[in-house]
C-alpha cells in the first residue's frame, strides 16, 4: 500500500463551501499490476480517497504536480470527485455552454446547403450524380411511421427540393406529401454516425429500391458523393469525423472491365447500321438521320455526348483518303433542372481535359463517305451541328436509345436480341477500341484518339484483345515442358 507524502494537509484561512474540503493529502505515484495504465496516483479529500491511473509515469507525475499547485494556491477540492474547485467550475461552464449551442443541423437542410455551395463550379452531370447519391442515403436518414410516403416518392421529393432554384417554391402537388415528410421527419446530421442508421446508409449505397444489388459503378458514385459531403461536414464543424472512413468497402470483383459479350464484329456492325435506316417511316427519316451518328461511334470511337456536339466546322473531309474530326465540345444529357441554361443537354468541354483543349481523331475513308452522304441528305442542324433531330435541335439520348433498340430487333437473330451483344449505343465505341487494339495500334495512340488514359485502356480492354489466352497457354505449356511434367 502506498504511503502518504510527508506533507501536512493544507488548511488556509477561511472555510470551503458545502461539498468541498481544504483537507487534502497527496500520495506519491506508485506502480500497480496493470498492462494498459500501470501508474497510479492517489489522494484524499475530506477523508474520501480518489485515484487515477496513467499509461506513463510522466503523465502521472504531471497530474500530481497540477494537484499540488492547486493545494498551494489554497483551493478547496470537491469531495465527491476529488477535483480542485477551479477544474469543477470549468467543467460546469463547458456543460452550460454546450446547452446553449443551436440544435444540430438536420440532414435535408445540410444537403441543400452543401449542393448550393457546389452548384456554381459543378457540371450538370456532377450535380445530378451528387443529388442521386444523397437521395439514396436520405432513405436511411428519414424516420418512418404511419403514413410515411414510399421510397420512390421520397427520392423524387429530395431530388426536387435539393435544386437551389426550387428553395423558395412550393413543391409540385404530387410531391407535397413526400416533401413535407422529408422536411419534418429527417434526422439530425449527426445521426449518420449512429451504428444502426449507418448500417442502413451502407445498405442504401449498394442496393436499388427493389432490393436488388446496384451496379458497381452506381455504388462507387453514390459512395463518392456521400464521402465528399461528409468530409465537407467535418471541415465545417458539423461532424467530429467522417464515419464512412471507418467502414470497410466490400470488394466483390470489378465490373470496370468491358464485357466481351457486348462486342460486335465487322459484319454485325454493318448489319446494325443498315438496320438503323429502316427504323421509322421513310418520310420522317427517324432512323436514317442517325446512321452516321452510330457510325462515328463505331469507326471513330466517339462517346455519344461527343457525337451530339460535333459541328460541321470541326470536320475535315478530303476528296480521297482519311479525314479528321476535331472534337471540342460535349453535350451530355442531364435534365433541365441540373443545367444552368435550362436545357436538357449541358454544354461542356472534352472529358478529362482543359476546358478549351481539343482532340483530333483521324477517320477512315468509309466514315468520310458516310458523313458526306449524311450532310448531303440532311444538312446541318442548329449551331452548325452535324447531327440534329427533325426540328434541328439536339439529338436526345432517349431518341438514339429507342432507335437502337428497334434496329437490334431488325439486325440480330431472336436469340441474340436477348443477349448483351451491342445492347447499348456506347458498345459501338467499345467495339471500335477493341478493333484498334487487335490491329496492333499502340495503347498510347488508342488512348489519345478516344480521350482516355493508357492505364484505363489497358485495364478495361486487356481481356478483349485476341490471342492473349493463347499466348498465356503457350507460356504455361512451355513451363510444363521445362519441368518435365508434360505427358
Amino acid at each position: 500500500m502506498s504511503t502518504a507524502e510527508d506533507t501536512p494537509a493544507r488548511r488556509p484561512h477561511g472555510s470551503a463551501r458545502t461539498g468541498y474540503s481544504l483537507d487534502v493529502r497527496l500520495w506519491k505515484v506508485t506502480k500497480v499490476d496493470r498492462k494498459a495504465r500501470p501508474y497510479q496516483l492517489r489522494w484524499v479529500v475530506g477523508g474520501k480517497v480518489s485515484s487515477a491511473t496513467f499509461a506513463t509515469s510522466a503523465l502521472a507525475e504531471s497530474r500530481r504536480s497540477e494537484l499540488r499547485q492547486a493545494m498551494r494556491r489554497g483551493e478547496a477540492f470537491e469531495i465527491a470527485s476529488g477535483q480542485p474547485e477551479s477544474e469543477v467550475r470549468a467543467a460546469e461552464e463547458a456543460v452550460a455552454a454546450a446547452a446553449e449551442v443551436e440544435p444540430s443541423l438536420r440532414w435535408f437542410e445540410f444537403c441543400r446547403k452543401y449542393l448550393a455551395g457546389r452548384w456554381r463550379t459543378s457540371a450538370a452531370k456532377t450535380r445530378e450524380g451528387v443529388a442521386d447519391g444523397l437521395a439514396a442515403v436520405t432513405l436511411a436518414m428519414v424516420k418512418r411511421g404511419d403514413g410515411a410516403p414510399s421510397d420512390e416518392q421520397l427520392r423524387l421529393a429530395f431530388r426536387w427540393g435539393i435544386v437551389p432554384a426550387n428553395a423558395n417554391d412550393d413543391p409540385p402537388a404530387d410531391l407535397k406529401a413526400a416533401y413535407d415528410w422529408l422536411t419534418t421527419m429527417d434526422r439530425p446530421l449527426g445521426d449518420v454516425a449512429d451504428a444502426a442508421v449507418f448500417e442502413d446508409v451502407l445498405y442504401r449505397l449498394g442496393y436499388k429500391l427493389d432490393g436488388t444489388p446496384a451496379a458497381s459503378d452506381t455504388c462507387r458514385r453514390r459512395r463518392r458523393a456521400l464521402n465528399t459531403a461528409l468530409e465537407h461536414a467535418v471541415v465545417a464543424g458539423e461532424l467530429p469525423e467522417n464515419p464512412l472512413q471507418r467502414a470497410r468497402r466490400k470488394h466483390v470483383g470489378s465490373r470496370d472491365v468491358v464485357d466481351q459479350r457486348v462486342l460486335v464484329n465487322a459484319l454485325q456492325a454493318r448489319q446494325l447500321l443498315a438496320a438503323v435506316s429502316y427504323v421509322g417511316s421513310w418520310d420522317r427519316c427517324r432512323g436514317r438521320r442517325l446512321v452516321a451518328f452510330y457510325a462515328v461511334l463505331y469507326y471513330a470511337g466517339l462517346r455519344p455526348s461527343e457525337a451530339v456536339g460535333l459541328r460541321r466546322s470541326d470536320c475535315h473531309f478530303p476528296d480521297a483518303g482519311w479525314g479528321t474530326l476535331t472534337l471540342r465540345e460535349t453535350r451530355p444529357v442531364s435534365g433541365k433542372q441540373w443545367t444552368d441554361s435550362g436545357e436538357s443537354h449541358d454544354r461542356r468541354g472534352l472529358k478529362a481535359r482543359e476546358a478549351k483543349s481539343d482532340r483530333p481523331v483521324p477517320i477512315p475513308p468509309v466514315l468520310v463517305a458516310i458523313l458526306r452522304a449524311h450532310l448531303d441528305a440532311f444538312g446541318t442542324a442548329k449551331e452548325g451541328r452535324v447531327f440534329g433531330n427533325e426540328r434541328g435541335g439536339v439529338v436526345g439520348s432517349s431518341t438514339y436509345w429507342r432507335v437502337w433498340e428497334e434496329a437490334r430487333e431488325y439486325a440480330l437473330p431472336p436469340e441474340r436480341v436477348e443477349s448483351p451483344l451491342a445492347g447499348r449505343p456506347y458498345d459501338l465505341r467499345h467495339a471500335c477500341i477493341t478493333r484498334w487494339l487487335n490491329a496492333g495500334v499502340p495503347i498510347a495512340e488508342v488512348a489519345r484518339r478516344v480521350g482516355n488514359s493508357p492505364e484505363v485502356i489497358h485495364r478495361r480492354y486487356h481481356g478483349c484483345i485476341d490471342g492473349h489466352e493463347e499466348a498465356a497457354n503457350a507460356k504455361i505449356a512451355k513451363a510444363l515442358e521445362d519441368d518435365g511434367d508434360t505427358a
